[in-house]
């Protein structure tokens, strides 16, 4: 952070680079190192054999290893995820279908994908607050959900706001300190208001004897106001795990004791934070957030019953789409298309506060907007090594005779990060998520080139999910799916490339 005369700035958001010469990442050059080795073996029985062993390394490190695309994807990446989903395609896992007449257990119209298996418990708080905790059997993960009462920036003082900031940054690094802890999301949902509560306020607080004028005025806003305006939700999702770095798997009876004496900690932080009067979802307030994501159009229904104090009751195996089918660049489930987009590139330099006012307000060409921000904070101790190798490995690349302009800006902005951590910073992993939902196909181009308007505003690089719609749209919804664990791919194989 750096504080102007007028406003204060944010910035210094790094990715960590693997160690390797040029462009070869860790990976990469071992690999050049182990096949220059065995074509020096092969030349001793055999000149030719060693020429084609050369150019089949060359083969393979060139267009794998060497080319990039502008989101940092090297053609391994690509390739491999092409192949994947032709893999998936051709087994039908694009497509699913539930219900009576679908190949789901009982005829459950149970969710989708990664989180087909999950279910909820109830539990209560230990300030008497009842919330519903999400199990993923999987990865032994269990997530409770927040739901925050944010007022927004307008009319706030800039201080204010800079307050705000800085207590939202103490809170997520109090994360690394909560034991168990793996992941939290934020979610802002954007979506079309239907006026079903105005209404209902209005007809509960109309008095018979009201002056004709008044009453006339009152149901003409009734009338009016839903028309164009958006409701905006809030929620927070804190993700534990039930055998944390690999120690011995607790039962779900002490993980929800557990994690119903930390929730309350969690909710006064957020409220210091901007968040407002946070508290915890029950389990039929997430399960009809699921559901209305996965079925836009029963949104009228459930909010008509909720407004009406008579929330339906949404069993958990009853809330995923009857039909889902997964393109290669969209995904398409009951009411609704939608396209997920995920960051493959921070902001570079320095932001204001309001930098991501645009993209999380709503837009007239994009029905529902969802925008999650995934957290997976680093414990202290990982933390110091984290920003130590990548000081290392920063001056490392700046050391060659080819160094670029932006390997001095990396080799200040490591030392910065090592100098922050030591003072008692905290290190978080964060990534985002964005998904535009509309009810037709055909809105699909005009929600697409609303969110490429929006990405450039926010000082992000947004890349379409390819081949992954289905589980990117699951792990931007509240449900506490942590993406690396579900991977076959180890995580330093991965950082390694």
């Amino acid at each position: 952070m750096a504080t102007t005369d007028s406003e204060r700035t944010y910035g210094n958001w790094r990715r960590p680079a693997s160690p390797g010469i040029g462009e070869l990442g860790l990976m990469g050059t071992l690999l050049l190192l182990g096949g220059l080795v065995a074509c020096l073996i092969t030349m001793m029985v055999s000149l030719r054999a060693a020429l084609v062993l050369a150019a089949a390394i060359a083969f393979v490190l060139a267009p794998m290893l060497l080319v990039r695309d502008r989101h940092g994807r090297t053609g391994l990446q690509i390739a491999v995820a092409r192949l994947s989903w032709l893999r998936g395609r051709g087994r039908g896992r694009h497509l699913y279908r539930s219900g009576p007449l679908g190949f789901t257990h009982a005829g459950a119209f149970q969710l989708p994908g990664l989180a087909a298996c999950s279910h909820v418990v109830d539990a209560t708080d230990s300030r008497g607050r009842d919330f519903g905790l999400i199990v993923v059997p999987t990865t032994g993960h269990y997530t409770a959900v927040f739901e925050a009462s944010v007022d927004g920036a307008a009319l706030v003082d800039g201080d204010q706001v800079d307050t705000w900031v800085a207590h939202w940054g103490q809170w997520l690094a109090g994360l690394a300190y909560e034991p168990s802890l793996v992941a939290a999301t934020v979610t802002i949902e954007t979506a079309p208001d239907l006026g079903t509560r105005l209404r209902r306020e209005v007809a509960d607080n109309l008095s018979p004897d009201a002056p004709a004028l008044a009453a006339a005025v009152l149901n003409d806003v009734v009338r009016t106001y839903p028309a164009g305006s958006a409701q905006v939700s809030t929620r927070i999702a804190v993700t534990y795990a039930a055998n944390p770095r690999g120690g011995r798997l607790r039962t779900t009876e002490a993980m929800t004791r557990e994690i119903a004496t930390r929730l309350p900690g969690l909710t006064a932080g957020l409220s210091m934070a901007g968040a407002g009067a946070a508290r915890p979802m029950t389990s039929a307030e997430i399960a009809e957030a699921i559901r209305i994501a996965y079925d836009p159009a029963s949104h009228p229904l459930l909010d008509a019953a909720r407004s009406g104090g008579e929330p339906l009751a949404q069993p958990w195996d009853q809330i995923g789409p009857a039909a889902a089918q997964e393109a290669w660049d969209h995904y398409r489930h009951d009411s609704g298309v939608s396209v997920t987009w995920g960051m493959s590139e921070a902001p570079r330099g320095e932001v204001l506060s309001p930098v991501l006012t645009d993209l999380l307000a709503p837009h007239r060409d994009i029905t529902r907007k969802r925008v999650s921000l995934l957290y997976r904070p680093y414990d202290p101790g990982s933390a110091a090594r984290l920003v130590e190798r990548d000081r290392k490995d920063a001056r490392f690349r700046l050391g060659g005779a080819n160094a670029a302009a932006r390997d001095t800006v990396a080799v200040a902005a490591a030392d910065q990060s090592a100098r922050e951590e030591a003072k008692g910073a905290g290190v978080v992993r964060f990534a985002m998520l964005v998904t535009a939902t509309v009810p037709r196909p055909e809105d699909l181009p005009a929600a697409a080139a609303a969110i490429d308007t929006l990405a450039p505003s926010a000082r992000v690089r947004l890349r379409r999910m390819y081949g992954a719609q289905a589980a990117c749209f699951a792990a931007a919804l509240p449900l506490g799916l942590v993406l690396p664990d579900h991977l076959r791919v180890p995580t330093f194989v991965r950082e390694a490339m």
